[in-house]
């Protein structure tokens, strides 16, 4: 079709017949009279005309989407073995290799997050809101890890919208190290310290995405980048800006009697007893 100045025509096939002298040679010709230009493939199935306003020799852009022709070169690439990957498109080793290690981060953080948990809960303990908080914290990145897994392989759910990115990837998980099971600190208190480990703890996670966030960049993954940009950074980005807002508070509050208080808190949603 012709860009700027044309429009498309589309004639009968009597209208064909009256418009096109010849199409004996192989060359493109033009009507000057009717001030139509006319291309002369796929003649058999007929003739597009194209109009311009202006009856003079003009270059002619032909861009054609041609699928079946287009087709053949993602046919050949597509695997024939029956343990590989049908999905699977632009998606690098390296972005597959990267995001198995962050599954692995989400897994450790998770697993810390569980045991704080346990110290919490405790009868010797019972600071059940802080407990509360970790066991929360726990599942939440357990579910980023999931998320991710379902990312690399199958397909997961939003917010009710269903995300068809099926990359095409393996799940390799990792080996997960054994975590503290004593949080008291004789100088800040158990609850400081804990929470002063969870800020470190996803400070370090954000920057673990935001390294996997670069790989991608590297690999122009524009889908994986939109991944994590959508569903990671920004909600990493508000619980670092919490938790550190939690360390104040406690460290205001001392190893007293604020820190039932603080615990009373977190147990009732944020609102003090």
């Amino acid at each position: 079709m012709l860009l700027g100045s044309s429009s498309s025509i589309y004639a009968s096939l009597s209208d064909r017949a009256k418009l096109v002298p010849s199409l004996s040679s192989s060359a493109p010709f033009f009507n000057s009279v009717k001030g139509v230009r006319f291309s002369r493939r796929n003649v058999g199935y007929g003739v597009v005309a194209m109009a311009s306003k202006e009856a003079k020799n003009q270059q002619v852009l032909d861009i054609a989407f041609e699928p079946f022709e287009e087709v053949k070169k993602e046919l050949l690439v597509i695997p024939t073995l029956p343990h590989a990957s049908l999905a699977r498109q632009k998606y690098s080793d390296q972005c597959e290799a990267a995001l198995n290690a962050q599954i692995n981060v989400e897994y450790n953080v998770s697993y810390v997050y569980h045991a704080m948990y346990a110290y919490f809960d405790r009868d010797n303990v019972a600071l059940k809101g802080l407990a509360k908080f970790f066991k929360e914290s726990s599942v939440e990145e357990r579910q980023h890890a999931e998320m991710m897994m379902e990312y690399q392989a199958f397909c997961y759910i939003i917010d009710l919208h269903f995300i068809a990115n099926k990359r095409g990837g393996r799940v390799q998980l990792q080996t997960m190290l054994m975590p503290f099971s004593e949080f008291d600190d004789e100088e800040k208190g158990d609850a400081l310290h804990a929470m002063e480990l969870a800020l470190s703890l996803e400070r370090l996670n954000n920057e673990k995405l935001l390294n996997l966030h670069s790989v991608s960049n590297e690999n122009n993954d524009v889908q994986l980048v939109d991944f994590l940009e959508s569903t990671f950074l920004v909600g990493q980005v508000e619980d670092i800006k919490k938790i550190s807002e939690y360390v104040a508070q406690l460290r205001r509050v001392g190893k007293g009697h604020g820190v039932w208080h603080f615990d009373q808190m977190l147990l009732n949603g944020d609102v003090a007893a």
